[in-house]
């Protein structure tokens, strides 16, 4: 199996207890970075997705596309969850980069915490609505 299937199917079958098992994949130094989190190391990649399984309910990873090299990959995802009863989804994608042994060695998230998390919250969602239709071109 490669590099980028193993690291999706983690993905897409992460579960609290599987977070612990980040150092199969991921190297000692690691870096992560997504639109809230920068951090180095295992310790600080395992809070965050800790962190995600206290904040939200039943998050879930979906690979919708990939596109990889021996180096590193360029994945699509939808994320999935609920939060306080309301289903949500967020599209995003994410950079990986692996060293030598095959483990991830940089993972950065990329994704509009305005369109796809922000706007879909009843107060600010409607702020942000009128900011960009203020903003918009016409």
């Amino acid at each position: 199996m490669s590099n980028v299937s193993r690291i999706v199917e983690y993905f897409e079958s992460l579960t609290p207890e599987s977070v612990a098992r980040l150092g199969d994949h991921y190297a000692a130094n690691a870096y992560f970075k997504d639109p809230f989190n920068e951090v180095n190391g295992l310790d600080g990649i395992r809070r965050v997705f800790s962190h995600m399984y206290r904040q939200v309910e039943a998050p879930r990873f979906r690979v919708t596309d990939r596109v990889a090299d021996a180096g590193g990959a360029m994945l699509a995802w939808e994320f999935t969850f609920r939060s306080r009863g309301r289903a949500m989804l967020v599209r995003g994608a994410t950079h990986l980069r692996f060293n030598g042994r095959g483990k991830i060695v940089y993972h950065r998230d990329y994704w509009d915490a305005a369109e796809e998390l922000y706007a879909k919250l009843p107060l600010l969602g409607a702020l942000m609505r009128l900011l960009r239709r203020r903003l918009a071109a016409r």
